[in-house]
């Protein structure tokens, strides 16, 4: 049974990576947002879009950051994983940036957006997995995913319950 999942990525540089992902039939989880969909979301600001994300991780028992050139760091981003953190659900990064986009390409290797947190004095990247697929070629990657990421998830799961 497919875990059910919120995705938390980029939007412009990465939906098609993770649209990818997320069409593999391994999670269920939030349906892929439009961008004229998402565009009419953040024209309601700061709360609209806050809304947006707490009605969507309702239910979910893991957020799994989709890591591209220019996640960490982002405001909605880090709202996303601080949110998944404090609700005590799964956390889990994949590294995208091998996965061509809808043109064709890929992008340069993204910084770990678990860096920005800290608790206890520890970093977050040391207790959350961020999965960088070891392969260069958009296809190994998207089989190595394909055929990792429901493991990956359920060890999230138990990293979260265990903190």
């Amino acid at each position: 049974m497919a875990r059910k999942v919120f995705t938390s990525f980029h939007y412009k540089p990465d939906n098609w990576r993770a649209s990818q992902i997320r069409s593999m039939g391994k999670i269920e989880g939030n349906t892929v947002v439009s961008a004229n969909k998402w565009e009419e979301v953040t024209k309601g600001g700061a709360s609209a879009i806050e809304k947006w994300i707490n009605d969507n991780m309702k239910g979910k028992s893991c957020v799994i950051v989709f890591v591209g050139e220019n996640t960490a760091g982002r405001k909605w981003i880090k709202y996303e994983i601080e949110r998944a953190w404090n609700e005590k659900k799964g956390l889990l990064g994949i590294y995208v940036q091998n996965l061509k986009d809808s043109n064709g390409n890929k992008a340069n290797k993204g910084r770990n957006p678990f860096e920005d947190f800290t608790l206890n004095g520890k970093k977050l990247s040391s207790i959350v997995k961020c999965i960088n697929p070891p392969y260069t070629a958009s296809t190994s990657v998207y089989n190595h995913i394909k055929e990792n990421i429901e493991d990956w998830i359920e060890e999230a799961i138990e990293i979260r319950n265990g903190n």
